[in-house]
């Protein structure tokens, strides 16, 4: 009989994802540039999604200004529009961060932009559409945290009080209400975050999410920002703020990275990455064989930063002529060099000359591709942003 509980309880916890889901995740991997979203009502406060964890404010004041989140100037047409024109394949809105708010209309709190605001729309069911009729993937962020509800055991970053109203069983069942009114969006992937929050060994019981999840839709990604070896039931392994590392596993692989420093709007983080800098991610991040989402703190008004913007149309145009050399393609093998990095589809490599510095002095480099070497002469008039040597290896 022990035997067969064994056994049992292996098959139970063993996760065989479906023929739509390997579709949907070689999918995922055909289009490398994904937009990250962070928005919430601590956009008000302009001072990053940390806010009230960072400066201990009272949880009762912070939640009041949500009476004062009216983003009138929200257009989700004109972001999924400069999403789109920016080369993306893809948009991660965070639809609950860790402070518990929700950017969606839902039964399960009246701490939501529909019921809570004076705005009194639903953005991610908006976004969710301007973004799907021009062929991208919506998917959404979604914390395990909260650090205002008192029925969330608190945790590492949390500012709530000691309750004996603490019942993660609860807060679990209002996690599963809230993820079933999101599958409603019929989403790509769920993000989640968070697990790094409670002391090891806490059971978070994600096996229950990710079944409810796979048992709505099996195609919907899954994947969770826990910076260990991948869990049964996850679909795609994140990396936040670094390229693939330890842990790698076999699922597609992505790396989110800031446009500037803070992932919230933070008022005084002005300095965005130039392109160059971001075309360096992407094309990195590809050569692990990952995909780079790109991160923007949206305003309270509702407006996209004007920074921001200029590095969308930026991208853009290097995506509209470069876009091959990322799109379809995937790892060489080859380790890095000091000048760059390479990619590669089913017939070419592509080099991508990063660092002209670091170049031989010969400006003569040498790719080694399994039992293949090939040599290539880097012309001296190089681009500024991103040399690209063509390769045909098939």
């Amino acid at each position: 009989m022990l035997a067969l509980a064994l056994v049992s309880a292996g098959a139970f916890a063993q996760y065989v994802p479906t023929r739509e889901n390997l579709e949907a995740r070689a999918a995922f991997k055909e289009r490398r540039l994904g937009i990250f979203l962070h928005w919430g009502i601590y956009s008000a406060y302009a001072q990053g999604e940390w806010y009230l964890s960072t400066h201990k404010l009272d949880s009762v004041a912070y939640m009041a200004a949500a009476g004062g989140f009216c983003p009138s100037k929200f257009d989700a047409d004109a972001w999924a529009q400069a999403f789109a024109d920016a080369g993306a394949g893809y948009v991660t809105l965070t639809s609950r961060h860790h402070d518990g708010f929700s950017m969606f209309g839902t039964r399960e709190s009246g701490f939501n932009i529909v019921d809570g605001t004076p705005f009194g729309r639903d953005p991610l069911a908006e976004l969710t559409a301007a973004v799907k009729a021009r062929g991208m993937r919506m998917q959404y962020y979604y914390s395990l945290i909260d650090w205002i509800r008192p029925d969330y055991p608190k945790g590492d970053s949390g500012i709530q009080k000691d309750s004996l109203k603490a019942s993660y069983g609860h807060y679990l069942e209002f996690e599963k209400a809230q993820i079933r009114e999101l599958m409603a969006h019929k989403p790509g992937a769920l993000w989640f975050d968070g697990l790094w929050d409670q002391p090891e060994g806490f059971d978070w019981r994600v096996t229950e999410l990710y079944e409810l999840i796979h048992s709505i839709d099996p195609a919907c990604l899954i994947g969770n920002n826990h910076h260990k070896a991948p869990l049964p039931g996850e679909d795609f392994q994140m990396f936040e703020r670094d390229l693939p590392g330890e842990n790698v596993s076999t699922l597609p692989l992505e790396t989110c990275e800031t446009m500037n420093y803070a992932w919230g709007y933070r008022v005084e983080d002005q300095w965005y990455k130039p392109l160059k800098e971001l075309v360096a991610l992407l094309v990195k991040a590809v050569s692990k064989d990952a995909n780079l989402l790109l991160n923007i703190g949206p305003m309270a008004s509702g407006e996209l930063p004007a920074p921001a913007l200029e590095r969308l149309k930026e991208l853009g145009a290097w995506m509209k002529e470069h876009g091959h050399t990322v799109n379809g393609c995937g790892s060489t093998g080859i380790p890095p060099e000091p000048w760059g990095v390479t990619t590669r589809d089913a017939h070419h490599l592509y080099v991508h000359i990063l660092e002209p510095s670091a170049l031989p002095a010969d400006n003569i480099i040498k790719v080694n591709l399994g039992s293949r070497t090939f040599y290539r002469k880097v012309p001296s008039d190089l681009d500024p942003v991103d040399t690209i040597l063509e390769i045909l290896v098939n």
